[in-house]
């Protein structure tokens, strides 16, 4: 696999936002999931999500994807979104090019599939099955599925759950090449503290239907957790109501 790396520019912080939301509120019967949530995401930003199962970050996440409606609310996004899954959803009678371009409208659809493929590591992978490919393969062909559409929002709900530690590492590396060569604004929901810290420019908690917390990480890429990032990974763990013990262990934590 080989992509060019590009210099990412800085955004401006007047430039208007690829996501925003103000005041957003979710209810599904009598509870409440979000509530008066504002949000913004800048053009070519990478965010990530944290916040304790059911706090409402898949919820959030399908109402940017456009999954969900918006019911009138304050809501923008841009017209061009993909969301990668936790798992790859792959339809096992189509080879893996055409799951590439599954709904795409655009000419040549197996040439853009193998230029995406390409970028993924797949090229050698088109005319498969997806039966055939590892799991680590199958999440590579559900991202090139969503790179081949060109995004300006890229929304991935926990992607990396399901792979090997090995395997992680190495997709987070495939991701943030990805980022820095096509540049959309991406929204990265995850369990996991030290995944969050690596990867985003930002991180946020959601706590009580609303963005708790947030920390902003400036350190250069690659991130390891340690020294003065391990603050920030206490003071998030702290707003995810981590036990006093795990904020000092240097094991890697994935909060439930």
């Amino acid at each position: 696999m080989s992509i060019s790396p590009i210099r990412r520019q800085s955004v401006s912080p007047a430039a208007e936002p690829a996501v925003a939301l103000s005041g957003f509120t979710r209810r599904f019967g009598q509870a409440t999931i979000l509530k008066d949530l504002d949000l913004e995401i800048a053009a070519g930003e990478f965010v990530a999500l944290l916040g304790r199962s059911g706090s409402g970050k898949t919820t959030l996440l399908r109402t940017l994807a456009g999954l969900d409606p918006a019911d009138g609310q304050a809501v923008r996004t841009p017209d061009v979104r993909a969301v990668v899954f936790q798992e790859p959803r792959l339809l096992p009678w189509k080879p893996v090019w055409k799951n590439v371009t599954l709904g795409l409208t655009a000419p040549s659809p197996r040439a853009k599939a193998e230029a995406a493929l390409r970028e993924v590591g797949l090229g050698h992978r088109l005319d498969a099955w997806p039966a055939t490919l590892s799991g680590g393969e199958a999440q590579r062909a559900a991202l090139a599925r969503a790179l081949v559409r060109e995004p300006q929002l890229l929304l991935l709900d926990e992607p990396f759950a399901a792979l090997d530690a090995l395997t992680r590492l190495k997709m987070h590396e495939l991701v943030l090449a990805l980022w820095r060569a096509h540049q959309p604004a991406v929204l990265l929901v995850t369990h996991d503290v030290d995944e969050a810290i690596a990867l985003s420019d930002r991180v946020l908690v959601l706590k009580d239907g609303r963005i708790g917390a947030e920390e902003r990480i400036e350190a250069e890429r690659p991130r390891r957790v340690e020294g003065a990032l391990q603050a920030v990974r206490a003071r998030l763990l702290g707003h995810l109501g981590a036990a006093p013990a795990d904020l000092a262990s240097p094991q890697r934590i994935a909060v439930a």
